[in-house]
């Protein structure tokens, strides 16, 4: 008895309190995860379908209730599928992070904002949101890939090791038009520029706007199957696009791209 207590005429043991937090701590990490994708008002629709389950069960409607539980016989299946690319997300952060490292996915979850420092991803985003400017200003084609839980697999024969620190001027001369390694993509893993004149997998989507050229579709291929932020300047408009998840988010404002660097590279999941 020790272990119960009352609250307005409620009594509850100590395991229920635990239980209703590690919930409350599971659905804000989902929320984390999924915030900004499609797969989110996907999830808001199946918690919609389970709770009309429960409503039309509580009011006795025998048809609905039958069709629905039919549903939710097959929910957790459905949802494997439909949740892969997060599902495969949310295990790569767990297995390519080592769980001690300042880094780690328990880190992120657990260690007060309070204590965290944010002061090197904040130089890398506004020094990539500065070249990004000034090259969408002179309509210099861009395309650059931020890997941000592992490195992404490339053909390295085609590119350019580099190894250099996050430099907006750097980046800026690299896309320039009459550089040799302005074709293909710039590689950005933590704090550095990994290679240049990467050539990345085309996305074969056909519901991708058949306007975009080359270097969109580049952009939205690395994306697909990882969990990869790629970065976009048109060379026909100047126009500022970026790919995450396998979907493309075209004419977005350095704002809007500084939010979403933010993200992924301080908010995590």
């Amino acid at each position: 008895m020790e272990n119960l207590f009352s609250f307005y005429g409620y009594r509850f043991h100590w395991l229920n309190i635990l239980d209703l937090a590690i919930v409350i701590f599971l659905v804000v990490q989902l929320y984390r995860l999924l915030k900004g994708s499609l797969a989110f008002n996907i999830f808001v629709g199946l918690l919609i379908i389970y709770l009309a389950y429960f409503v039309v069960q509580h009011l006795q409607m025998p048809i609905l209730s039958t069709l629905l539980q039919s549903f939710i016989n097959v929910g957790l299946i459905a949802i494997i599928i439909i949740f892969q690319p997060e599902i495969r997300k949310f295990l790569l952060v767990l297995g390519k992070k080592a769980p001690l490292s300042k880094d780690s996915f328990f880190t992120k979850l657990f260690l007060p904002d309070k204590f965290k420092s944010y002061k090197e991803e904040e130089n890398i985003i506004n020094e990539v949101i500065t070249a990004i400017a000034r090259m969408a200003g002179s309509r210099t084609g861009a395309l650059i890939v931020i890997a941000n839980t592992y490195r992404v697999k490339f053909d390295t024969a085609s590119s350019i090791a580099i190894d250099s620190n996050i430099n907006a001027k750097l980046l800026e001369s690299i896309f320039c038009k009459g550089s040799p390694l302005h074709d293909g993509a710039l590689i950005i893993v933590g704090n550095k520029i990994l290679a240049a004149k990467v050539i990345l997998p085309v996305s074969e989507n056909p519901n991708l706007p058949t306007r975009i050229g080359l270097r969109h579709r580049s952009a939205v291929g690395i994306t697909e199957h990882s969990d990869n932020l790629a970065l976009i300047v048109s060379e026909e408009t100047g126009a500022i696009s970026y790919a995450q998840d396998g979907n493309l988010v075209q004419d977005v404002s350095l704002e809007e791209l500084k939010v979403k660097m933010y993200e992924v590279m301080v908010d995590g999941y």
